[in-house]
């Protein structure tokens, strides 16, 4: 008996042990030091740290092939096309480089990475560039002298520069005033470029992407480090982006300059970093985008930069309040902007009256024409003259003006 209870209680003491090892743990106050901890900012997200903002910090990506651009030559059209120049004039007389060119491929492309660059380093201490709004109007004032270093020009005979381009054009000082909208709008029609297109924050003027022949100019024509150089006149100018005016290092462009109808010029990588092409522009080399635009993040209109023709502006989404600011040849290198619209006024410096270049802003040479001048309505047709090398409306009987 004895036995069988000291069983009993032998197997109700392990029972017991078993029951309470298998029970459940009662709950134990948290850690607060464990925990997360509330947070004391807001959940809204911060108005600062948009998408485009955050975007900004991406890499830029290249896309074209630097040892294949595309190649310009007779890409000129007589209303705009993408890839093309909307030109004024069609017939170009002038003389480029005409040295031997390493560097055009067979295949109708150049290779940037063989071109050779003007020799020499000379800074411009006497750089002088100021841009100011009032009002409607933003006004730039200059010399054209840069803020940043160019080769030695003329091109020196021991420059192995010299067997490409025998440029002996020297770099000069000019005098230049003009603006343009401070607001731009897009016109209800592109209109055609000239010869320059607008001025770069370096204080530098910008040309089309034509050079005096009609072709390629960054391809044909061999350019300084910053890829500038002077015309006969001694404007130092760039026809494609200069790549010593300083962009942003990551995402987004910069704002670079301004086209002549008040339209920022940007660099060629988007928000993500990514580079733009063609492919992503209209036939004007530009598009609508969010764009930093008077310190301010704004959707508009703008130019975009790029390594590919016709490089910066193709045509004028804008209307342009400028159209020809450098003096032809023989000039002295001292020139006021000549804003268009007005009344028609009088050559100055070897240039035809104002008026006389509006009427062939959006005609093509050959094409009948007139302007209004002090003495009564004058009819002629658009040509080209020689010594100015721009399409302008030459009064019936011969050319107009000095």
């Amino acid at each position: 008996m004895k036995n069988q209870l000291h069983k009993s209680l032998f197997v109700f003491a392990i029972m017991a042990i078993v029951v309470t090892a298998c029970a459940p743990q009662s709950a134990q106050p948290p850690n607060p030091a464990a925990l997360p901890q509330p947070s004391t900012q807001s959940a809204a997200p911060n108005p600062t740290a948009s998408t485009s903002n955050t975007s900004n910090n991406a890499p830029h990506v290249n896309v074209l092939d630097p040892t294949h651009l595309p190649l310009g030559d007779g890409k000129i059209s007589s209303s705009p096309q993408r890839g093309y120049v909307f030109a004024c004039q069609t017939q170009f007389n002038g003389r480029g480089a005409s040295g031997a060119e390493s560097w055009i491929n067979s295949d109708g492309t150049w290779d940037s990475t063989k071109k050779p660059v003007v020799e020499g380093s000379v800074n411009w201490p006497q750089h002088s560039f100021n841009m100011t709004v009032n009002g409607d109007q933003r006004t730039f004032t200059t010399n054209d002298l840069p803020d940043h270093p160019t080769g030695v020009f003329p091109i020196s005979l021991s420059d192995p520069a010299y067997q490409a381009d025998r440029n002996p054009n020297s770099i000069k000082a000019q005098s230049i005033t003009f603006s343009v909208p401070a607001n731009p709008t897009v016109a209800a029609q592109p209109t055609c470029v000239g010869g320059e297109i607008g001025i770069m924050l370096s204080g530098v003027l910008i040309f089309s992407a034509f050079d005096a022949e009609g072709r390629d100019a960054p391809a044909h024509e061999v350019q300084d480090q910053c890829s500038g150089h002077p015309q006969e006149g001694g404007y130092y100018h760039y026809h494609d982006l200069s790549p010593c005016i300083k962009d942003n290092a990551t995402g987004q462009s910069a704002l670079l300059g301004y086209a002549f109808d008040g339209f920022g010029i940007y660099g060629p990588y988007d928000t993500n970093g990514k580079e733009l092409t063609n492919a992503d522009l209209d036939e004007c080399h530009g598009i609508t985008s969010q764009v930093e635009w008077n310190g301010k993040e704004v959707v508009m209109y703008h130019y975009v930069a790029t390594r590919e023709f016709p490089y910066v502006v193709g045509c004028f989404r804008g209307t342009p309040s400028v159209r020809a600011l450098t003096v032809p040849s023989g000039g002295q290198g001292q020139q006021s902007g000549q804003q268009l619209g007005g009344q028609p006024q009088a050559g100055q410096n070897g240039q035809p009256p104002l008026a006389a270049i509006n009427a062939c802003a959006s005609l093509s040479a050959g094409a009948a024409c007139s302007f209004n001048a002090p003495n009564g309505q004058i009819n002629g047709t658009c040509q080209i003259p020689l010594q100015l090398q721009q399409l302008i409306c030459v009064p019936q009987g011969g050319a107009h003006g000095p």
